[in-house]
């Protein structure tokens, strides 16, 4: 495992699909944002790290990206460019703000792409929803991935506290769940701390 890939599972998880694909990488307010997700296998591992994947799926999917990797390099941007699209739509709606009609015409895109591999099948009790056709597609994480986003602009509540973090180093997105509603970090022993650091910092270069 590289270094790089022991980090993309490390990262913390907010419970919500959409959002956790969208911070895999950090957008700090250089040009030069952290990525997490550096090679397809990133994005296998990041799969398995959400639940998306089970360890036998994943070693299915790499020795498929094995044997066409210039169609795994293709799907690893068209994996990030679909998390911008993700990115932005919620951290416009985070703001207060529409988001823009090319980037839900792009999701929903991916929505009509995703669907058509959505299947009801029977279980012991009852029924279930499964995925159907994907066993050798490289990009079948990112029908779940589009599934979640969908379900949760829909969700007049959860969008009531969506936030992102106040860190500007950051840009990590989150649904505050905090008892107050007050919450402003992603992780306030991390970002808070950071933030709280440098304002400390600058209040010290000043009064000299």
């Amino acid at each position: 495992m590289t270094k790089a890939e022991s980090r993309v599972v490390d990262l913390t998880l907010t419970g919500r699909l959409g959002l956790d694909f969208a911070n895999t990488v950090d957008r700090p307010t250089s040009e030069h944002p952290e990525e997490f997700i550096t090679s397809y296998s990133d994005l296998v591992r990041w799969s398995q790290h959400t639940g998306l994947l089970t360890e036998a799926e994943a070693r299915r999917i790499r020795r498929e990206a094995a044997r066409r990797p210039q169609e795994a390099n293709i799907v690893l941007e068209e994996a990030k460019s679909f998390r911008e699209v993700i990115f932005r739509i919620f951290s416009r709606v985070a703001a207060e703000r529409q988001p823009e009609t090319t980037d839900l015409d792009l999701l929903n895109k991916k929505l009509s792409e995703a669907f058509s591999h959505l299947r009801v099948a029977p279980q012991k009790t009852g029924f279930r929803w499964e995925w159907a056709g994907g066993e050798n597609r490289l990009d079948q994480m990112l029908w779940a991935v589009a599934q979640a986003a969908g379900e949760m602009l829909v969700d007049e509540e959860a969008l009531t506290w969506l936030r992102e973090c106040a860190n500007p180093g950051c840009g990590w997105l989150f649904v505050d769940t905090s008892r107050n509603k007050s919450r402003r970090w992603c992780k306030m022993g991390v970002c808070g701390n950071r933030v709280k650091a440098r304002r400390h910092y600058e209040q010290v270069k000043a009064s000299r």
